[in-house]
């Protein structure tokens, strides 16, 4: 649910336990995702100064690179146990089914920061469909973790404190949208350390698109 839909979106604000979840982790350490990185210097400083506008509502997110999460892979592991592990067959398989695509780079539209109740964040349009493809592709290979439908958007940061409606809608109003689009030119398979969250992404595989 978004803080845009008057009608059927949040009450308020859920505020984000930056802590370690080791229930969730069970042993494992590496939590793998295929994401679009944010590179373009015009967007990123829009999103510093729209994370700077909301600083008082967001937890502080230094470490994590501004991006579009595409596909949720899992827990990186050997063989697949639970629901949510993620294998090395299951990403090789992944590359291959990726890199058939012949698409060229291009640029993605972007809107005026909304909200889900968890997190602020700028939408991410898809006109022509590419995402979808992409992820219809990595599927094949993998079931998504996932427990709501896919959003696309770049996060502006977790909520640090709990907000009413009327007051994330009045601030999110206050932002204007991005001046450039997203620029979309490798997709990138990454991992973070499950332990840290908002950690640090790591680039383990880059898919240069034509022109990109």
């Amino acid at each position: 649910m978004l803080f845009s839909d008057r009608a059927n979106g949040p009450a308020e604000t859920i505020v984000a336990e930056l802590r370690d979840y080791p229930e969730w982790r069970r042993g494992r350490t590496r939590y793998g995702i295929w994401m679009i990185p944010v590179e373009e210097p015009a967007l990123l400083a829009y999103l510093r100064d729209a994370r700077r506008r909301l600083a008082d509502l967001l937890h502080p997110c230094p470490r994590r690179q501004p991006h579009l999460t595409l596909f949720v892979c899992g827990f990186e592991s050997a063989a697949r146990v639970a629901d949510d592990d993620f294998t090395p067959a299951q990403l090789r398989r992944q590359i291959d089914l990726l890199g058939r695509d012949d698409g060229a780079a291009g640029a993605l539209p972007l809107g005026r920061p909304d909200s889900f109740a968890s997190a602020a964040f700028v939408p991410v349009g898809d006109p022509e469909g590419r995402l979808a493809g992409w992820r219809a592709r990595l599927a094949r290979a993998a079931r998504e973790v996932r427990r709501a439908p896919y959003v696309p958007h770049i996060t502006l940061g977790l909520y640090r404190r709990r907000v009413d409606a009327a007051t994330v809608r009045a601030r999110l109003a206050g932002l204007e949208a991005p001046p450039v689009p997203l620029p979309v030119g490798e997709l990138h398979y990454a991992t973070y350390e499950a332990r840290v969250p908002q950690g640090a992404l790591s680039s383990r595989c880059r898919l240069r698109l034509r022109g990109g």
